[in-house]
């Protein structure tokens, strides 16, 4: 029996619905980003792994393209994309039951025998169809991946298939255990992986707003919406300070430095857990070819919805990284 497709849901909201006008856009944030980085030619030999956002385009897209433009997709046979859960609490991680996900440009087929793998070794659960359907943390990644794999093969025919997953509540050593679940299909290098996260989510409606007077980590203060504390250091400087402690932690290549800093701060980076279980697969990559420490992620561009002064506003943050494999 034929699987149901997952339609473009955010599309003519979050994201442009007309492929040939979401087509120039994204191919504009892809060439606005520079043709190399840190000395290397775009895309990065070897970026297998990437860390982008998943808001919408007018807010992350081009910073999402930073990732996308590092992402190697030349031997790719399967990209797995994975991204939290935002419509309904997940205990554990989940996998798609569609057989198809729709986008403006095309639909990609989901690897059914994949999924059922992953799901009888690490107990996933499935995602309800509804759950599914409304959720945007996978969605907004399918037209770059579908823009990467256009400019990376001859015709849809060649396109890798996507494995998506939800990963949802987990601890330290449960992230640890799914990372176990998915090293092997990191270190194969026909496999591909997308991690959707943004990073601090600030404000009153977020209910996270931290403030620190100092460059201090220890002087963070919760602030109210009458709060007249600020002064001097704006707030932006303490929300750019708690991600770049978050995204430092992230590029020691060590779970549990990024899974402390976290915390430590409370900092809102939505994508916390996918980010998690993939640098607990990296470790036990590294740690299975005597390379231990080797494999870690590069961040490559940092933005924001906006800079927050009063207490009164609010942003999102967002971060681009690779990792080579």
């Amino acid at each position: 029996m034929a699987q149901r497709a997952r339609p473009a849901s955010h599309a003519d909201s979050w994201y442009k619905g007309n492929p040939t006008i979401l087509s120039e856009e994204l191919e504009g944030n892809l060439e606005d980003v520079p043709s190399s980085i840190n000395d290397k030619d775009l895309p990065i030999p070897g970026a297998r792994v990437i860390i982008a956002p998943h808001a919408g385009y007018d807010y992350s897209g081009k910073c999402a393209a930073w990732a996308y433009k590092c992402l190697d997709l030349s031997k790719a046979k399967r990209v797995f994309v994975l991204g939290p859960s935002h419509t309904y609490y997940l205990d554990g991680s989940a996998v798609t039951t569609c057989g198809k996900y729709e986008t403006p440009f095309g639909d990609l087929t989901v690897d059914r025998e994949t999924l059922a793998q992953i799901k009888k070794d690490g107990g996933f659960k499935d995602i309800p169809f509804r759950n599914d359907v409304s959720e945007h943390s996978l969605e907004m990644h399918l037209p770059y991946i579908y823009k990467r794999m256009e400019q990376t093969f001859s015709s849809p025919e060649e396109f890798p298939v996507i494995v998506p997953l939800l990963i949802g509540d987990n601890n330290k050593q449960e992230e640890k255990e799914v990372g176990e679940i998915l090293a092997p299909y990191l270190a194969d290098p026909e496999n591909a992986f997308v991690i959707s996260s943004d990073f601090c989510h600030w404000g009153r409606r977020f209910d996270y707003a931290v403030y620190s007077p100092t460059a201090e980590i220890d002087r963070l203060e919760h602030l109210s919406r009458s709060d007249r504390r600020v002064q001097g250091r704006p707030i932006h400087e303490t929300i750019k300070m708690l991600d770049q402690l978050a995204m430092d932690a992230i590029e020691t290549g060590k779970h549990d430095s990024f899974f402390d800093n976290l915390k430590q701060t409370k900092n809102t980076v939505c994508g916390r857990h996918p980010i998690g279980v993939v640098m607990a697969a990296l470790e036990e990559v590294g740690r299975q070819r005597g390379e231990e420490g080797k494999y870690k992620f590069k961040f490559v561009q940092y933005q924001r919805s906006g800079l927050v002064e009063d207490v009164h506003d609010s942003s999102v943050s967002y971060g681009a990284a690779y990792a080579i494999v």
